[in-house]
């Protein structure tokens, strides 16, 4: 969808939708937007960050991926595979991140589970809840977590 916007003396602004968006236009934006961020907020280290549980024939059976951006650790997945889970597995692996995360100077860490996801893991592991949406998707609840790291 395409609209136009013109004043006087100035060039047209096309704004567009797209659903599957080009990635140089992606990143034109990312860069942008960090540029702007680190102007106010200060140049801050942002590193892509994942720890793996592999079987002996070197499949992945479980993982963890976050970042490290603006002085905190954000999990975003956390995967074991359904006959692994209730090994402390998960629990180890979170503690290995949020451990690299320390060894960097990150003393924080957030994430995002549903109500049908981790929640009590997560509980259970030190992180409280600070904020929540419901119906994230339609009929459950999505939590936002916080944990101070030591």
């Amino acid at each position: 969808m395409k609209d136009s916007l013109q004043k006087q003396n100035q060039s047209v602004l096309i704004f567009e939708t797209v659903s599957d968006p080009n990635q140089d236009d992606l990143e034109s934006l990312r860069k942008s937007l960090k540029a702007f961020n680190d102007s106010i907020a200060g140049d801050y280290e942002e590193k892509e960050i994942a720890a793996f549980v592999k079987n002996s024939q070197g499949d992945v059976v479980g993982g963890i991926y976050g970042k490290l951006t603006a002085g905190w650790l954000y999990i975003d997945w956390l995967w074991i595979r359904n006959d692994l889970r209730h090994r402390q597995i998960g629990s180890k692996l979170l503690k290995q991140m949020e451990d690299y995360a320390i060894g960097r100077g990150i003393t924080k860490c957030h994430l995002e589970t549903t109500s049908f996801q981790a929640l009590d893991f997560y509980r259970k592991n030190g992180y409280e809840i600070f904020g929540k949406l419901n119906d994230k998707p339609p009929g459950h609840i999505s939590y936002f977590l916080k944990k101070e790291l030591n």
